[in-house]
């Protein structure tokens, strides 16, 4: 059973009531960007009082610092101005899940939806799986404190990062929908 009715049908009727967001300008009004996990329960707009035109949002799995994800920082910088960063990870993450070698075996198994019961993600599948998982970093994660630090720390240290940029490290408690900051990440991302 497809979505894709019901998106069509929003999407007219956001169209319809567009109004003059075609005036909003490319640059992103507040002048900053976050970077956060794709987790559906995760609504940055309304976490961080953003409307429309206000700022960049970088979603991926776990809101890690992949080499695509500073790309687009790098852009929202460099091209549109930005000049704050957060990185913010969330309770109950999916990545806390499973570590590379168990995501390796899954997909090795089947390429199929594996299910999450008490012991982990079992793979359900029946086949065929593929070897290529094995070429992927997935970003796992064990600790939410630790990743935040790992990933403020590594954007700050990329050659393509300007020193003056602040990155902040919060973690998106999904059970009270409060931002808890990672006060060691928040001091390894200040601006030099």
């Amino acid at each position: 059973m497809s979505v894709l009715d019901e998106v069509l049908s929003a999407n007219a009727a956001y169209a319809e009531n567009f109004g003059d967001k075609s005036e909003l300008a490319l640059p992103p009004a507040r002048g900053f960007a976050i970077l956060t996990c794709m987790d559906a329960r995760l609504d940055p707009a309304q976490y961080a009082g953003l409307s429309e035109g206000d700022a960049h949002v970088i979603r991926n799995a776990g809101g890690r610092a992949s080499d695509d994800a500073i790309r687009s920082l790098v852009i929202s910088y460099k091209l549109l101005g930005t000049k704050e960063w957060f990185v913010i990870h969330h309770t109950n993450c999916g990545m806390q899940f499973f570590t590379d070698d168990v995501m390796r075996g899954l997909l090795a198994n089947s390429l199929e939806t594996a299910a999450l019961g008490d012991a982990g993600f079992e793979d359900v599948g029946t086949g065929p799986g593929s070897a290529e998982a094995k070429y992927i970093d997935w970003l796992t994660i064990a600790d939410q404190a630790e990743s935040v630090l790992e990933d403020v720390t590594r954007i700050k240290a990329h050659p393509l990062v300007p020193s003056g940029i602040p990155v902040y490290g919060y973690i998106y408690d999904v059970s009270t929908g409060q931002l808890v900051e990672v006060p060691e990440a928040t001091a390894a991302g200040a601006a030099a």
